[in-house]
């Protein structure tokens, strides 16, 4: 039995929505390739219960969130974010609102939280968008980003997994 840790990436976004279909695209990329014991790759897509049901069901050590996210820089900018922690060592949570058509990630946390589970650590790979306008389809710049953004999360996870185990961060 392997004792490495489990992960979860999860890929988030909409479609329909250019750029915000980052996430989406990035957890399609890793799918189709061979990833390492332990590591689940799902396109959650804008299905927010979804993900917090995934994980309450699921013991993970490391999730990985890949989702468009807007901090200002150039469109196609790749950011790590290590999120915000409460007091009980969780993600920062916005209230637990159910919404059908999407949850943001802190909103999933929420829910994840009421519903008596916890994450894990969390991680988020973020990407800039150019446009977030109705239409299908990744920018350019965001299009460029996503192969980067694949190798980012091989080598965090693997980076994280080999601390868990004890060696050196």
């Amino acid at each position: 039995m392997s004792t490495r840790p489990r992960v979860l990436v999860a890929g988030l976004g909409n479609i329909f929505f250019g750029d915000d279909a980052f996430g989406v695209e990035v957890a399609k990329r890793l799918a189709e390739r061979s990833v390492p014991e332990g590591m689940r790759v799902a396109d959650f897509g804008i299905r927010g219960i979804h993900l917090a049901y995934e994980l309450l069901g699921e013991p993970y050590e490391m999730t990985v969130l890949a989702d468009a996210t807007a901090r200002g820089g150039a469109p196609g900018t790749l950011y790590v974010i290590d999120p915000e922690l409460d007091g009980d060592g969780v993600p920062a949570a916005a209230p637990a609102v159910m919404d059908a058509h999407g949850m943001s990630p802190d909103q999933v946390f929420a829910w994840l939280r009421k519903l008596g589970g916890r994450p894990g650590r969390v991680l988020i790979v973020g990407c800039e968008p150019a446009q977030i306008d109705e239409g299908i389809g990744l920018s350019a710049p965001v299009a460029s980003a996503v192969e980067e953004a694949v190798r980012l999360i091989l080598d965090l996870t693997e980076r994280e997994c080999h601390r868990a185990k004890g060696g050196p961060s």
